[in-house]
């Protein structure tokens, strides 16, 4: 049993090992900080592991601070991923990692306090009644997108209707990285081949979800980039009619 505090889980979540995965790159002010905040919101479980996944983007040695903290900290396991091409194969080697280790949920967060640790605990509750997955939202009642400009608002704010209308999907934010998942529904997802090599692949995997048992609960997002990148934006509309032409065939 993880030692941290338990909250108000009790013994509802005593069955469930946890995993947390979370890419990071210079991080090195608040990495630590970061890692302790989220691990304190998740007592109660039969074990916790989370994975700090790093690849040659880290620059500024957070990675050998995090290694450190291994040392003090068991349940945090620092992966090396070198061969990783973009920020994709970070995640997906974390969600595999997290699979291997037999997590049985799975919470996607980003790091430097751009997720609140402390909404945590509203996913756990969520996957509790039930559900496959549980996404973040900044456009649902009492969501917030704050610090960045109005552009970038605008982007995740119409791209997320404009997918709903093309897909089928029905979830107010269809961009946002902080989520949950059980396991078997990642496998799902991984099954299915994230083909995106940019941001869009958060919108990937909610409409690889759109028929499981999924729900969305608000959360307050800090923006820690100002700018969004021309190769996105053709990435995320190749893919967008990608997985359009999936859906009219039957195969989404």
């Amino acid at each position: 049993m993880n030692s941290f505090k338990t909250g108000n889980n009790g013994l509802r979540f005593s069955g469930v090992n946890l995993g947390i995965v979370c890419p990071m790159a210079n991080e090195r002010p608040t990495a630590v900080e970061f890692v302790n905040a989220v691990m304190q919101q998740c007592g109660g479980f039969k074990s916790v592991m989370f994975f700090a996944v790093f690849d040659n983007a880290c620059k500024d040695g957070t990675i050998d601070l995090l290694k450190e903290q291994q040392n003090k900290l068991p349940e945090l396991k620092v992966i090396w991923a070198p061969e990783d091409r973009c920020v994709v194969d970070a995640y997906v080697r974390g969600y595999k990692e997290a699979l291997s280790a037999g997590c049985d949920w799975i919470l996607e967060i980003d790091a430097s306090f751009s997720h609140q640790p402390s909404q945590i605990p509203q996913f756990f509750d969520k996957m509790a009644d039930g559900y496959d997955c549980v996404f973040g939202s900044r456009f649902c009642k009492g969501g917030k997108f704050s610090e960045a400009p109005w552009s970038r608002y605008f982007i995740s704010y119409a791209g997320s209707i404009f997918t709903n209308v093309l897909l089928g999907t029905k979830l107010k934010d269809m961009t946002s990285g902080f989520e949950m998942f059980t396991r078997n529904a990642l496998q799902r997802v991984l099954d299915k081949g994230i083909q995106s090599r940019g941001h869009f692949f958060q919108t990937e995997i909610k409409a690889y979800c759109r028929n499981m048992r999924i729900i969305d609960v608000p959360i307050h997002y800090r923006a820690p980039s100002q700018n969004v990148n021309t190769s996105v934006i053709i990435d995320a509309f190749k893919n967008l009619f990608r997985l359009f032409r999936k859906r009219i065939a039957g195969n989404l």
